[in-house]
């Protein structure tokens, strides 16, 4: 006798689509068959039934620079997610700038014990001094925070090329994913600078300001730097498909660089910029929104697998608050108007709505690009990701029919706006379980504060690295195999 069963559904995974009964004990899938007795049954009613979604990219209960807040906590964001149909986050361990990994992640693990989804966290490295490099990191990675966030960009967050090997290295060494936010600090310092004096202070000129340019030789220079160390990476939120060719380029060379979009690049465009006023910061996002002819083209690079993640990017920055996007007034200059979007419920939606329901994607491409590819890459496969036997009971009902507008009283972070309102979405989760407990239903959220757990990371062969150094250099085995040199 199964603790529950969920009859009547249509089960899809990244490989698969097929009929069959689920039997749950104890959290974990136990049975997948016929004629399953449970204490308790689920009656799909012929919709489809869904791995978890698993948000690698998701910001909740940040420490920021600069006065500017998240409007979520760690309980409120994971919360949205659970109403959305995702079980799982990956957020962020911040390093302040003149701190430390060390001192900081306990204070973001200790937060996270009100998560209501299960959990793990980047390490965002801003300073990688010795001691962060040689003694901080490599206790963190072994200790189950298996990936490091870096930036190219930012005034308080970039990274200079040596230090972003260094950080490489050190991941490499110790089994760690690095993941990267790819654009130019120069190019956005210096178009900050002309369209300051231009008089250029609208918020639609984040369009100028980060332009596709910017996204596209960062992609090409940290793929670069990849590949001369032979360090896997993943590439955050690409949005260009410039940067995609970046992107295929390199794998095409048997570089480890994968990558990930979010679903504001799927569903929005620099059109969206174009509001009364400042009413244009609730799109204010990094990268900027492209054109509307790029956002079409990234649809080819989802289809193809060259970027084979699809995130929220979730950053819930309040729009009409003296913390939030209003920080610096409502006319700073472009350059100032602090970035972010909510975005985590909606996201399962809008890749459906845009992707299987308009026929770009297979339910099978919609559950790898939001749940299994994620887990392969951030070392939470076979455990979540997907439906078989000895996997955690992370699923949803998802009605694959049902279209609604949004609107930002219906969901359930603590944002005051969406930037998605009124944005008719077909596909919406039903009903949501994380490992075998039903945590929404249908509207209501059933869960509760601390529900999540924090999901320890072992090493993983998904980062086994290729063991080829294009310079005819090795660094780690100190061998030199330049064919010319003897």
């Amino acid at each position: 006798m199964h603790d529950l069963v969920i009859r009547n559904g249509v089960l899809v995974t990244a490989s698969d689509v097929f009929r069959a009964e689920i039997g749950i004990t104890g959290g974990v899938i136990a049975t997948l068959g016929d004629g399953l007795e449970g204490r308790e049954v689920i009656d799909a009613g012929g919709k489809f039934v869904i791995p978890g979604g698993i948000d690698s990219h998701c910001h909740a209960e940040q420490r920021m620079s600069g006065g500017v807040n998240n409007a979520d906590d760690l309980f409120t964001a994971t919360r949205s997610a659970a109403c959305g149909g995702t079980t799982t986050i990956i957020a962020f361990a911040l390093q302040p700038r003149d701190g430390t990994l060390a001192d900081i992640v306990p204070h973001y693990t200790e937060r996270a014990t009100r998560c209501a989804v299960d959990y793990a966290f980047h390490l965002w490295v801003t300073n990688p001094t010795e001691e962060v490099l040689r003694e901080e990191l490599p206790a963190l990675i072994a200790a189950g925070h298996r990936s490091v966030k870096v930036f190219m960009t930012g005034k308080t967050n970039w990274l200079d090329d040596l230090a972003l090997l260094r950080v490489m290295e050190v991941a490499r060494e110790h089994g760690a994913l690095v993941t990267v936010h790819a654009e130019n600090w120069g190019i956005h310092q210096y178009l900050g600078e002309k369209l300051a004096e231009g008089g250029f202070r609208h918020p639609k000129y984040q369009a100028v300001l980060k332009p596709a340019i910017g996204e596209r030789e960062a992609v090409h220079r940290i793929a670069s730097l990849a590949e001369l160390i032979d360090t896997p990476i993943q590439v955050f939120h690409v949005s260009a498909p410039e940067a995609a060719a970046e992107i295929e380029a390199a794998q095409r060379r048997g570089v480890r660089v994968h990558a990930e979009t979010c679903t504001q690049y799927l569903a929005l465009s620099a059109a969206d910029l174009n509001r009364e006023g400042f009413e244009a910061a609730k799109f204010v996002f990094g990268p900027a929104p492209r054109g509307s002819a790029e956002r079409g083209s990234l649809w080819d690079y989802l289809k193809r697998g060259v970027i084979d993640v699809v995130t929220s990017d979730h950053a819930p920055v309040n729009f009409d608050a003296p913390d939030g996007k209003k920080r610096w007034g409502t006319d700073p200059r472009v350059d100032q108007i602090p970035n972010g979007i909510p975005g985590v419920e909606t996201r399962l939606s809008i890749l459906w709505s845009e992707g299987v329901a308009k026929g770009r994607i297979t339910p099978s491409q919609f559950v790898a690009l939001s749940s299994t590819s994620a887990a392969k890459a951030f070392g939470l496969h076979p455990r979540k990701g997907t439906i078989a036997v000895g996997t955690d009971a992370d699923l949803v009902v998802w009605d694959g029919a049902r279209t609604e507008r949004v609107t930002n009283a219906s969901l359930h972070h603590a944002v005051d706006y969406t930037p998605y309102e009124g944005m008719a979405l077909t596909g919406w989760a039903e009903t949501t379980l994380l490992r075998g407990q039903v945590v929404y239903d249908q509207g209501r959220y059933l869960g509760h504060e601390g529900q999540g757990r924090w999901l320890k990371r072992d090493r993983y062969d998904w980062l086994r690295p290729t063991g080829r150094f294009p310079s005819g250099y090795d660094p780690f085995g100190q061998v030199v195999t330049h064919p010319d040199l003897g």
